[in-house]
């Protein structure tokens, strides 16, 4: 981060401080503001999907609590963001354990456990099952509470100047990756990396990575069609992760009632977030054919099967690394595809309907 991006950063803080002190201020009698932050512009499919939720959330409060909004990183970072949210930098917060450099080994890993996924409703509602059947889940996150869990589309791969139209095609190719994918690609002869979305496009613009493993959404949302003339519709499957969150001291600080509107808003911030998500697909798609981009929606089956082989072995490869920070991985793994391979005939294993049962 450059000096000059510390000291806007700071002094937005130091802003939010002084409006808020970073815990919900009561402004008009009845009436607390709390501060959310993301590190993505407004226009954003995830910032339309917030938006909807503040909404939501003033309505059914009747008004005794309002989210002030600050977009696009002007007070967290994605790689630190749960950090930053813990210790009330922000009040509530856009938070990616996908990214986080510690501290959410077993979160960061499940991402990698979702092979033959079919959709992002299911995501959303295994990751659930995963993290009521495991606590490790639960101390990853202590000092937050969750208000939304986010799946995505599933990723592709967009390149500067070179169309992958099979596998060997990404041997020496420097690609940003999620977490999840890194020992796929290295399988494959490619060099991957990890950084946060928001750093990407410069990245690409400047060829310091030849390529990056996104859906095709970011073809319009992040502006990706600009610097990448290549989509490839490799399937890489991904898995949901808890993506919204807000401080535990700012929510022990709220009222029982206004916890509760927090918690029934929580489905409402998921919808919005899956239609959003969903909807940027198509946008992305549309987007870029306009811009001329060459588009190919899969490589050959025999490259995508063996594809999914590697993932599959990947997969058991996270989960065995997560032992050495004292997580027994290989049973979350397992777990996950159980459940998969129960929707895959067509079941709706018990986890789910108690999510149903538990929403208010």
């Amino acid at each position: 981060m450059t000096m000059a991006k510390r000291l806007k950063q700071l002094l937005a803080t130091c802003a939010l401080l002084a409006l808020s002190a970073c815990g919900g201020k009561e402004e008009a009698p009845g009436t607390i503001t709390l501060s959310y932050a993301s590190p993505y512009p407004p226009g954003h499919p995830f910032s339309k999907a917030d938006i909807e939720w503040m909404k939501a959330v003033t309505e059914k409060s009747g008004g005794k609590l309002v989210i002030k909004p600050f977009w696009s990183g002007s007070l967290i970072t994605s790689d630190q963001s749960m950090v930053e949210i813990r210790h009330g930098v922000a009040d509530i917060g856009l938070i990616t354990p996908i990214y986080a450099r510690g501290g959410a080994h077993a979160l960061r890993g499940q991402a990698g456990f979702y092979g033959g996924i079919k959709d992002l409703p299911d995501q959303v509602a295994i990751y659930k099952c995963l993290e009521a059947a495991f606590p490790v889940f639960s101390q990853e996150l202590q000092g937050l509470h969750v208000l939304a869990v986010q799946g995505g589309n599933f990723p592709g791969v967009l390149t500067r100047h070179k169309p992958i139209e099979k596998l060997e095609d990404l041997r020496g190719l420097r690609l940003r990756a999620q977490t999840e994918a890194l020992g796929v690609l290295r399988d494959l002869g490619a060099d991957p990396v990890n950084m946060p979305m928001g750093e990407v496009y410069s990245a690409l613009a400047k060829g310091v990575i030849d390529g990056v493993v996104a859906p095709v959404d970011t073809v319009h949302s992040l502006h990706f069609g600009e610097v990448a003339s290549y989509f490839t519709g490799l399937h890489f499957d991904r898995g949901a992760y808890p993506a919204r969150a807000m401080s535990d001291k700012a929510w022990q600080r709220l009222t029982p009632e206004l916890r509760q509107v927090l918690k029934e808003a929580q489905p409402i911030w998921e919808a919005a977030l899956s239609r959003q998500i969903l909807n940027a697909e198509d946008r992305g798609m549309e987007k870029g054919k306009a811009l001329g981009m060459r588009i190919t929606n899969a490589l050959p089956p025999a490259d995508q099967e063996r594809f999914r082989a590697l993932y599959a072995e990947n997969a058991r490869r996270i989960a065995d690394e997560l032992s050495h920070f004292n997580v027994d991985g290989r049973p979350i793994l397992a777990h996950a595809q159980e459940l998969i391979s129960a929707r895959a005939r067509g079941e709706t294993p018990a986890c789910f309907n108690s999510q149903t049962e538990q929403s208010p």
